[in-house]
Formats: structure tokens, sequence, C-alpha cells
């Protein structure tokens, strides 16, 4: 599981952060978010956690309340228009409430409970693109990591569709210490 991130080498690029394709969520009974504009920094961390979350950063409401429907995602929205027009048609939706990434999980899991929809997560993925991670070798990365990272940590994992290299970090422990607020709230 992912923590602390590097810089990207001059060949690795990030991909698109837009609209991606649906992976194996479907089959796997991962729950699946489609995540407005608003919350980019939400559907980053949703990813590490394991979640399969969509980051629809832009077009209009009419195009994502479209893909939710035809990928089976559940919306997540502080915009109580795209909530109420998603609930109209009959699209789960969550709305969200916070300013904060941490006050807005406690009310994923609120919203969550209320609708009687299962928070299921799978393996953390990549938070840029959503790619799923693989383990590495420390000989592999040497070159594209500080020396103090490669002495404190063992275990590295790089994302299969855009390269980025994640560790077990603090920013791990940060990350799922945010976690439990889906577990407890």
């Amino acid at each position: 599981m992912p923590g602390s991130s590097t810089r990207l080498s001059g060949r690795q690029k990030p991909q698109d952060r837009g609209i991606r394709e649906s992976q194996s969520a479907e089959s796997s009974g991962e729950t699946k978010f489609l995540v407005d504009a608003m919350l980019g920094s939400l559907a980053r961390k949703l990813r590490a956690f394991g979640f399969d979350a969509t980051y629809y950063r832009a077009g209009e409401d009419a195009g994502l309340l479209r893909l939710a429907l035809r990928e089976g995602r559940i919306i997540l929205t502080a915009d109580r228009s795209l909530a109420a027009r998603a609930g109209a048609r009959g699209i789960k939706t969550i709305l969200l409430i916070g300013d904060s990434d941490r006050g807005r999980l406690s009310s994923l899991a609120r919203g969550a409970r209320a609708k009687g929809v299962s928070l299921v997560r799978g393996e953390p993925l990549c938070s840029l693109c959503g790619g799923e991670l693989r383990i590495v070798k420390r000989e592999e990365i040497s070159a594209e990591v500080l020396t103090s990272v490669l002495v404190r940590h063992r275990l590295f994992f790089r994302c299969e569709r855009c390269g980025k290299l994640y560790w077990r970090g603090s920013h791990w422990k940060r990350l799922m210490s945010l976690a439990k607020r889906l577990e407890k709230s």
C-alpha cells in the first residue's frame, strides 16, 4: 500500500486525469464513484484508499449524469443542484458536506449509510490516474528516488499506467488516518 511519492522521471508523464476507463470493479463488487470537478483532492484520496473513483474534471453536468448511468457509478458532489437532478433521474448520489477532505469523508460515510451503500474497496490505486500498482524492486528505482528514501523504505510501488512511484511514508500514515473516517462516521 503506497504512501508518499516522488517526482516522475522525464519520460514518465501522468495520464489525463479526466474520465478514465472503468476497471474491474464491476466484477469484483467494489464501490464505484464518479467524483465531480469540485472534489479532485477527494478523488485522489479515494483511489489511494482502494476505491474506483473517476474524476470528472471537465464537461457539462449532463455528461456526468450519462457517465454515471452508463458505468453504474455513485456520484459524489457538493453541488446541491446536481444532486437533485441526479436523484430525479434515479442515479445514486451522495451530497457531500464539508470544507475539507476530512469533513467530506465523514459526510460520505454518513451518506452511504443513509442510502444503504456499502463502501467496498479494493487494493490501493494510483492517486493520479487510478491505475493498478505493482511492487517494484529497490534496484529498479534507485536512480529515481533520494538515497535517504531508499535507506528508510523497503517496499515501493509503481503505477502500471502512468509510472508514478509510491512508498509507505509519513503521508501514508496520514492517509490511513483519514480512511478511518469512512469506517467511524
